[in-house]
């Protein structure tokens, strides 16, 4: 769970009564809350996408909630959102939710069901972030591997023997042994299973390896020995 002290909470509503109350709650649960009694006012401030999550009224004069939404995701602002309404239906909650809001609530809110959503918005959000990092760090470590690495690895993945990979590529087995040393290291796999399943993560195992090494790949940086 995401530390709540880090996060900003900003709340969108109309109504000040209703800002003040669930300013209150929120702010007793240890966050940070700023309020906006409009869209047009969050928008003039809000300049830049910040850790915290967007407690958001459907319905407002002006700017409603579902546009402000539009034009946040447009911005590429990823800021997770729980609508609340006192109007809401069934098609507007399903138009949130498609559109990228984590929950919809209607009013009036009670504090639990408040805290709850908000809480499992940021958790929600920093799960997809970390999983996007943990996806951009196994991209970087495989645009690491030189090209007979990778194939290697995609031979590996599709369950070849390393005396088949040798076969397949023309070299000898012990050549192969270091490849496979090699490609655990920028992996940062400990085990040729846990390599398995980082390749499964990347996709990779269905392409079987060229029958013959290509010349622009068909030495190492390093060369083992070829006893």
């Amino acid at each position: 769970m995401t530390d709540r002290c880090t996060h900003r909470i900003f709340i969108v509503d109309d109504d000040a009564g209703v800002l003040k109350a669930q300013s209150r709650v929120l702010r007793e649960e240890g966050w940070t809350v700023e309020t906006f009694e409009s869209a047009e006012a969050f928008l003039s401030k809000m300049g830049a996408a910040a850790d915290g999550c967007l407690v958001l009224d459907v319905t407002m004069p002006g700017l409603d909630g579902l546009e402000l939404q539009r034009r946040l995701t447009g911005a590429g602002w990823s800021l997770p959102i729980v609508f609340v309404s006192g109007h809401g239906d069934i098609p507007m909650s399903v138009r949130a939710i498609k559109a990228g809001a984590t929950d919809f609530l209607t009013k009036p809110v009670a504090a639990k069901a408040l805290i709850t959503a908000v809480r499992n918005a940021i958790d929600e959000h920093a799960a997809r972030r970390q999983a996007q990092a943990d996806t951009d760090a196994l991209r970087q470590r495989l645009a690491g591997l030189t090209s007979r690495e990778r194939e290697v690895l995609e031979a590996l993945a599709a369950g070849k023997l390393n005396k088949q990979i040798a076969a397949d590529l023309g070299v000898v087995e012990q050549t192969v042994k270091f490849h496979r040393t090699r490609i655990m290291e920028r992996m940062q796999a400990k085990t040729v299973a846990e390599l398995m399943h980082i390749a499964a993560r990347a996709g990779i195992g269905d392409a079987a390896p060229p029958s013959s090494p290509t010349p622009s790949s068909a030495s190492p940086p390093e060369r083992p020995p070829r006893g």
